[in-house]
């Protein structure tokens, strides 16, 4: 299927009990929320504009607005998942914009983000080129966005040592390792897929780097040439 055109399918219901689930597991992945917050922070400019498309229950955003004088909004097309990351950001004592939103059009000015950040969800976009063209029109000049997610090339026995050593119960570790291997792999992309879609898309190519079952992908926007 050519990545222009959008998935026959819809992203999983994260609403109600699902959304609920999916933010308790996540909380098993903390310490990786908190290392790419760190990445971020290492580089980021006093009071940058940080957009998180898909936060679900916002554990990275958080991180990141306890880490500097940042303006940070997450956009999620889950209701249940917009709550839940509102309610974390006032436990946590912090200040991040959870809106609710659709990645294919995103409720934006033009050159308003400094960066751009999308964690596990790509693969579920119905309309990806358009998610991506819609990253690319909020980024100021010079912007970067990074989406991490599963690679498709990620073995089964890799996913079994990942739940293995991520601390969740029987049931969770059970429900984990059937969701990524009836639904996510399905729908992960590979690197081809990727490159792909940003030739196809505004921001006209992509780096790649492979960590373990995933990848980090990044996109830059050209900063303006001198008149």
């Amino acid at each position: 299927m050519p990545a222009t055109q959008s998935k026959p399918w819809k992203g999983m219901g994260m609403e109600g009990w699902v959304a609920r689930w999916y933010a308790s597991t996540r909380r098993n992945d903390m310490e990786d929320f908190r290392r790419a917050a760190r990445d971020a922070a290492h580089w980021l400019p006093v009071g940058a504009r940080v957009l998180e498309v898909a936060p679900g229950p916002g554990f990275y955003s958080i991180e990141l607005a306890k880490l500097g004088d940042f303006r940070i909004t997450g956009l999620d097309i889950s209701h249940t998942l917009v709550q839940i990351a509102r309610e974390h950001a006032r436990q946590e004592g912090v200040n991040v914009d959870f809106q609710w939103g659709n990645a294919s059009a995103m409720p934006f000015a033009d050159e308003s983000m400094d960066f751009v950040y999308c964690s596990a969800a790509f693969k579920n976009f119905t309309e990806p080129v358009k998610a991506l063209n819609e990253m690319f029109r909020v980024l100021r000049p010079d912007g970067e966005a990074v989406i991490t997610d599963l690679s498709r090339e990620c073995s089964r026995d890799e996913v079994d040592a990942y739940v293995k050593h991520s601390g969740r119960g029987a049931f969770d570790a059970c429900m984990t390792k059937w969701i990524f291997r009836h639904v996510l792999l399905k729908r992960a992309y590979s690197r081809a897929d990727f490159v792909r879609m940003a030739e196809e898309s505004r921001f006209g190519a992509c780096r790649i780097d492979s960590s373990g079952m995933g990848m980090a992908v990044r996109f830059a926007k050209p900063a303006l040439r001198a008149a």
